[in-house]
């Protein structure tokens, strides 16, 4: 292991360690948000549903291109203004004192993560030896949860329901980021690829390509409804808790909550996606859109922090399945010529987390927190709409690959 480690290149480790200290003082604040605009602003719960989905609105509007500004302009360029320009984006969070500045500075958040994130995975992907890049992409999705461990209790601690102060510390630690990447990028800058020369993806001819096949549209249906119930984790459930009357300190269990997330993908990550690596590719995700569905809808039954925390383990065993197994399953039906499409064009099931914030805010409206049953059934049931799409997509995928069988063979 200590041979593998060393072979990787110092601008990976620097965008490793980097991602755990991004989302260590990130977890500080972005969660907690929600109460905040709630608990101080006193804005309504569709109000800020709609000021937290904006982050993701405007990622998925800007996601599709990411990969191919970075091709134009270089990798260091798009990297650097973008880490830079999310430091101010923090600090704009710090000093806003009215709904619509967070709502902009939640805008400009999720564009800032939407085109540093997949440009520092590409120049991973760029840096890493063919046999190093599984353990680099694990350790980076390690870095994430690792991050996300101790951010929660930190912020709670630091009253990130209450106050900006956070966003502060979430500023200086991106400004010391971009600063370290910055002198990588300057003494590693003879160890660099050279720039691609990328045509422009066009947006038309992607849908129409992945909208015909008959296993891909399913799959990306299905999934926007995974990643619906998802959004609703940190989201729904924040405001639920922080004015649920059943729940003393709401926003304390909230912050124990995440960290629990965290740690339970730390522990069950490779034991899961060991054991179910030989199912056929659609499986995972129905299994784990059914997890998500129902620790959903325990949420809105439970009466106290035992069935609050097995809630968590639940919907954390299905997040893993529906993220870790999702990119094997593209790979698996994407044609190898389209295979950037296929990938560039599942990210609009990201439209789930957009709608995720609005829907619950919008049933918290209706029923308040002291019905959490009445809030989270209907979220529950449309989560759980992903499984009918999943199955024709499992269907049509065995129909397909049985077709594709004797033309293998006779190859």
């Amino acid at each position: 292991m200590k041979q593998y480690l060393r072979q990787i290149h110092p601008l990976a480790w620097t965008i490793i360690i980097g991602t755990m200290f991004g989302r260590l003082v990130t977890s500080m604040s972005i969660p907690f948000l929600s109460i905040y605009l709630t608990r101080v602003l006193e804005a309504t719960p569709t109000q800020t549903g709609i000021t937290v989905a904006v982050s993701s609105l405007a990622g998925v509007m800007v996601s599709f291109y990411g990969g191919y500004i970075s091709d134009r302009i270089g990798r260091k360029i798009v990297m650097l203004i973008s880490v830079f320009s999310w430091a101010g984006v923090f600090f704009i969070f710090s000093a806003a004192e009215h709904l619509w500045v967070f709502f902009v500075a939640n805008t400009l958040n999720g564009l800032c993560r939407a085109v540093f994130e997949p440009t520092s995975r590409a120049l991973l992907s760029d840096i890493t030896s063919p046999e190093n890049k599984l353990l680099v992409f694990n350790l980076r999705y390690a870095a994430i949860n690792l991050g996300v461990v101790f951010g929660p209790i930190i912020g709670f601690q630091l009253g990130s329901s209450e106050s900006t102060f956070p966003f502060v510390i979430s500023g200086l630690v991106y400004i010391a980021y971009g600063l370290v990447l910055f002198l990588q990028f300057k003494l590693q800058h003879a160890n660099l690829p050279e720039r691609h020369q990328a045509t422009a993806p066009r947006l038309r001819e992607a849908l129409m390509t992945t909208g015909r096949d008959r296993v891909f549209l399913p799959v990306l249906i299905g999934t926007t409804f995974c990643v619906l119930g998802y959004g609703h984790f940190s989201s729904t459930l924040a405001q639920y808790l922080a004015r649920s009357p059943i729940f003393e300190n709401g926003s304390q269990m909230f912050s124990y909550m995440l960290s629990l997330n965290a740690v339970t993908v730390l522990i069950i990550q490779y034991p899961l996606v060991r054991t179910f690596r030989n199912f056929p590719p659609l499986v995972p995700l129905i299994v784990g859109n059914l997890l998500v569905a129902t620790s959903l809808m325990m949420v809105g039954i439970a009466e106290g922090v035992l069935m609050m925390m097995m809630s968590v383990i639940l919907f954390t065993i299905g997040e893993v399945l529906l993220f870790t197994m999702m990119d094997m399953l593209i790979d698996r039906i994407a044609k190898p010529e389209w295979k950037g499409t296929y990938f560039g064009t599942i990210g609009f099931n990201n439209i789930g987390s957009v709608i995720a914030p609005v829907m619950g805010g919008v049933l918290l409206s209706q029923f308040g927190a002291e019905n959490g049953f009445a809030v989270f059934l209907p979220i529950a049931l449309t989560t759980a709409l992903g499984v009918p799409f999943l199955l024709i997509a499992h269907r049509r995928l065995v129909v397909r690959e049985k077709q594709t069988e004797p033309t293998t063979l006779s190859m």
